[in-house]
């Protein structure tokens, strides 16, 4: 099943959440933990998520009874502090900066950052530092550091990191014909529209560190 990293890192927050306090946080707490601006976003990812059959809403719309569904102490039942004791390690390369805005050139350093072995799947990977905020509604904020998956294609929908004249932007990606859209979750930003031939996807977007320590 497939979700957006801001999906998957706000069911993860609900489950923990739950498991922490036996209650769900509200979307008020959901909003200022992602950095939405509106309770509307929040809203949004919850009823694809209930969609997905991960979470369930009561009847009555009671927004601090949601459930995350199969949630059993069997299933979720290990601490915070017991999973975070088993975690392992991976070293990614953290090649620069990428524009949460209008493109920026790509800065490309030589610094490492350890990551979560959870957040890497299949094939190459390398993390990028977040400049700008036109990815706040998809939790992505200035100075997050991204985790990309590299390759050179993209479906509609998929946030991507892009290459437009060898400057970097990440967007989520959707191909119109032969010019491409790359949409901002942002509603006081506008979409760019580039010939495809013109823009070069390097990678989707797999995973989102807010707090890191460097290699």
């Amino acid at each position: 099943m497939y979700l957006t990293p801001t999906r998957k890192a706000i069911y993860e927050y609900i489950k923990n959440y739950i498991l922490q306090h036996e209650i769900a946080p509200s979307y008020e707490e959901i909003r200022k933990r992602f950095g939405f601006h509106s309770t509307h976003s929040v809203h949004r990812h919850i009823q694809q998520l209930e969609i997905q059959g991960l979470i369930q809403r009561p009847a009555g719309g009671r927004k601090r009874a949601l459930q995350i569904v199969g949630h059993t102490a069997g299933l979720v039942g290990r601490s915070t502090s017991s999973q975070n004791a088993g975690a392992q390690a991976v070293t990614l390369p953290l090649l620069g900066t990428v524009a949460a805005g209008r493109p920026i050139d790509a800065i490309v350093n030589t610094e490492t950052i350890d990551v979560p072995d959870e957040l890497i799947g299949r094939g190459e990977h390398f993390a990028l530092r977040v400049k700008g905020d036109s990815m706040i509604d998809d939790g992505i904020c200035d100075g997050d550091v991204l985790i990309i998956n590299q390759q050179f294609a993209a479906e509609n929908g998929q946030t991507v990191i892009a290459l437009i004249n060898n400057e970097a932007t990440v967007k989520r990606f959707f191909r119109r014909g032969t010019r491409v859209e790359l949409r901002p979750s942002n509603p006081s930003m506008k979409s760019i529209f580039v010939k495809a031939d013109e823009l070069r996807v390097q990678g989707i977007v797999v995973g989102l560190l807010r707090k890191f320590q460097r290699g």
